[in-house]
């Protein structure tokens, strides 16, 4: 990571940036120790290692994520952070798919005064 998030709405750009450049390390220099994340697929992971192949899956399908920040509802040292995205990647059979959908994503602030990803839903709702 570039620089300290110091604003959580700040975080979703942050995200596509890193992956859409292929910099799986920024990626999750974005997400906070413990963090969740429910794939595109539905499946939970946990875990440094499984969210690094999850990443590093993304950027190996030529990912190209754009984000669209809807709402970033901020409480106490928590945020609830809204956004519609579009992911392109290049699915097995070597076509170009682009699913679609809203987050429901929460980040915290940590004691450095730093944000970072907690839950990662791109499912939002459903």
């Amino acid at each position: 990571m570039k620089s300290a998030i110091t604003d959580p709405a700040q975080l979703p750009g942050a995200f596509q940036d890193a992956l859409n450049s292929g910099d799986v390390e920024g990626v999750l220099a974005l997400l906070a120790p413990g963090a969740t994340m429910r794939t595109v697929a539905g499946q939970v992971i946990t875990g440094h290692q499984a969210l690094r192949q999850e990443i590093s899956g993304t950027v190996a399908a030529r990912g190209r994520l754009t984000n669209v920040p809807r709402h970033a509802l901020v409480g106490a040292d928590t945020a609830l952070l809204v956004t519609d995205w579009t992911l392109e990647v290049t699915a097995p059979d070597g076509e170009r798919v682009a699913p679609t959908g809203t987050t429901a994503n929460v980040a915290c602030r940590g004691a450095d005064g730093s944000w970072r990803f907690a839950v990662l839903n791109p499912l939002g709702t459903a």
